[in-house]
């Protein structure tokens, strides 16, 4: 073959090669990876990357090369999964069947929510309502000191009309939340307690200790009050989410009340 001959159909066979790149590449674009003749869109991807921006995280593509490396485990253990009949196990299909539920229950609650959301005007009722049933009530900023015998109770006592420190003595306290604080409750309403607490509390003065032990179902108590002010009502704009978020369990307790009354059960 001749010179001019041999650099035609070189020519001829690299523009065929170039040619089926070149039809190729968008296919290739398409695809974040192909797992054993499995495609893995691109788009899958980026649906991710989404996700995680909408949480701060910047798009890199250190962190698209992390998702795909992610897409690629999945898909390889969803085909060994496949090869080796699991989704065929009984256990594995109960399993599924219950996801499959749990996202199904969820997305027509939230499409319920979307069709009947909680009004800015039923949010500011509920505060409203709750603050008035607040009304002019009391806090009190106390401490404590729980120990599990009678005895124990008495002795802190003792120590306490003896000059000792409140503070110090409620290292001793059996409630962890507080003993490291010395023994401090900082503020509550008295109905924050159970009855046998709240009713001691309410019958301190400023500054005063209970003279015996208080029982309840925790132990023994030994109270003091620190101090009482009106019931301090937080802003609107601090529990707005927190009403809203009740107000919605109401209402999809409703709904579920109304199709469980509707469905016919036998």
């Amino acid at each position: 073959m001749k010179l001019k001959q041999l650099l035609t159909v070189g020519s001829s066979a690299a523009a065929t090669t170039l040619m089926t790149v070149a039809l190729s590449a968008p296919a290739f674009a398409q695809n974040a990876a192909v797992v054993n003749g499995k495609a893995i869109p691109s788009a899958k991807v980026d649906e991710i990357v989404a996700e995680v921006k909408k949480q701060g995280q910047p798009d890199t593509p250190e962190l698209r090369s992390q998702i795909r490396e992610d897409l690629v485990m999945r898909e390889v253990f969803m085909q060994e999964a496949t090869k080796q009949k699991i989704a065929d196990r009984p256990d594995i299909k109960l399993a599924l069947e219950n996801a499959r539920q749990r996202i199904l229950f969820s997305a027509l609650a939230q499409d319920y929510l979307k069709g009947h959301p909680v009004t800015d005007a039923e949010v500011q009722a509920e505060y409203d309502q709750a603050k008035a049933r607040m009304g002019g009530g009391q806090e009190y900023h106390a401490r404590h000191i729980l120990v599990e015998k009678e005895e124990d109770a008495k002795a802190i006592i003792a120590k306490l009309k003896g000059g000792a420190k409140f503070e110090d003595l409620a290292k001793q306290s059996k409630d962890p939340g507080s003993a490291a604080n010395g023994g401090d409750l900082d503020w509550a309403p008295a109905t924050n307690y159970v009855p046998e607490f709240a009713e001691a509390l309410t019958k301190l003065n400023k500054g005063q200790t209970t003279d015996t032990p208080v029982k309840t179902q925790f132990g023994y108590h030994v109270i003091k009050l620190e101090d009482t002010r009106a019931m301090q009502f937080p802003p609107f704009e601090q529990v707005k989410k927190q009403i809203q978020d009740s107000l919605q369990q109401k209402k999809l307790a409703a709904y579920q009340k109304q199709l469980r009354d509707a469905a016919k059960v036998q």
